[in-house]
């Protein structure tokens, strides 16, 4: 019996176990899968292609107007050839905002395009980071629920040695019934895990635009390194220069200069140019009379501009400032994730090298001798048992700590914008 929970020890140690090849789901393919089919990002393409569509139109001359009109008619006849002054014909005319207003009014269209194009990188960048902290869940999951299936199984020949060490009079009853609790509590964490499992997988799959109880299988085998991050400095610097959050809010500060430039611009008149061809009748005695051309330039005038155009430049200005300022706290709100994300991989990190190098060998060491020790009953089973719930939290431990590196690794490229987050 003793060589058989050795055995079983052992393959806890070396951590065997088995797994289906078939309809894995590697991290690679869901982000794949999430960039693909995920509707959030798709309606904000939708909306950035709408957006790219308002430039051409606010920045082209408004449609003219055609008209046709009769003019000068005698009310007392409407006779077309009684008066001189009587005629009919088309009319054009067509507004022309002053030098510069177009191309303004374009600018700001374009960077508020812009600014939605960034978006769609932002959300994208955090879409994946949303898959790839899922992803690790359901990783630490399945080996969490590996490790309560050995445990358990660990326990159940516990019982079984308490119960033969009770037959023949050298154990105790109270052994057998605490290793049955210990069981049922692993079965009742096991319940947990897989109601836990369940919820990620739903919460996976609709990340990556499929029908929530779509089943998923984890490869076996997957990169585990953690590898050391690049210093907080140089990753601000990274993050200055690529994380699309900050690159839409300069594009609204652009916008919103361009728009107080156009307030100024308002100040001055725009222009509407016509011109009317008038036909006339020849005159009842046969005498022919000149059609007569007309031209006609309006343009408005700005006598309440105190009132108008100067509140509207102030309404840009303050515009401008708070674009200006709310990309000061977001630059300080990026900074402030990179640290935490940062500080978070780093004690995940040092935790996973103690558990794994230090705690873990231990506490397996220490079973071992326990199990030893009561086989001979130097060792109480209470004691015995201890040790391998010790054990067993340890390793749990330690794949969620590997797990929170991974999460936090997944965030903090988020915050930077981009993956090479390592030196």
């Amino acid at each position: 019996m003793l060589n058989i929970i050795l055995t079983i020890l052992l393959l806890l140690i070396c951590g065997q176990a088995t797994s289906s090849t078939q309809g894995l789901l590697t991290l690679q393919n869901a982000t794949e899968l999430a960039v693909q089919n995920n509707p959030n990002l798709a309606q904000m393409r939708a909306r950035a292609e709408a957006m790219v569509a308002i430039s051409p139109q606010v920045s082209s001359l408004p449609d003219p107007t055609i008209s046709f009109n009769a003019r000068n008619l005698p009310t007392n006849s409407f006779n077309l050839t009684q008066e001189d002054m009587t005629m009919i014909g088309p009319g054009i005319s067509q507004s022309i905002p002053f030098p510069g207003k177009l191309s303004l009014r374009g600018a700001a269209e374009d960077f508020e395009a812009e600014a939605a194009l960034q978006n769609i990188t932002e959300a994208r960048l955090w879409l994946l980071s949303q898959v790839k902290q899922a992803w690790w869940q359901l990783y630490y999951l399945g080996h969490a629920l590996q490790i309560v299936n050995n445990n358990q199984e660990l326990i159940r020949q516990l019982i079984q040695v308490a119960r033969t060490k009770y037959e023949v009079g050298k154990g105790l009853q109270q052994d057998i019934l605490l290793a049955q609790l210990e069981l049922s509590n692993l079965l009742d964490q096991q319940l947990i895990l897989n109601n836990t499992r369940h919820k990620s997988v739903a919460q996976l799959n609709a990340l990556l635009g499929r029908i929530a109880n779509q089943t998923i299988n984890l490869p076996p085998q997957v990169d585990l390194q953690l590898s050391t991050l690049l210093p907080e400095n140089i990753l601000f610097q990274l993050a200055d220069n690529d994380r699309a959050l900050l690159a839409s809010k300069r594009e609204l500060i652009n916008a919103s200069q361009v728009r107080l430039d156009l307030a100024k611009k308002d100040f001055y008149p725009d222009v509407t140019l016509g011109a009317f061809y008038g036909f006339r009748h020849d005159r009842p005695a046969g005498d022919s009379r000149a059609d007569l051309l007309t031209l006609n330039m309006s343009m408005q005038i700005p006598i309440f501009a105190a009132r108008k155009q100067a509140k509207a430049v102030d309404q840009r200005n303050s515009e401008l400032m708070q674009q200006k300022y709310a990309l000061a706290d977001e630059w300080n709100n990026v900074r402030a994730q990179i640290s935490q994300y940062a500080g978070d991989f780093q004690l995940a990190k040092e935790q996973v090298m103690l558990f794994n190098t230090g705690i873990i060998p231990q506490a397996r060491q220490t079973v071992a001798s326990m199990l030893a020790g009561y086989q001979v009953s130097q060792v109480d089973f209470l004691n015995l048992i201890r040790s391998q719930v010790a054990l067993f939290n340890h390793e749990l431990q330690y794949w969620n700590a590997l797990v929170e590196a991974k999460q936090a690794s997944a965030k903090l490229q988020a915050a930077v914008g981009k993956d090479e987050i390592y030196e």
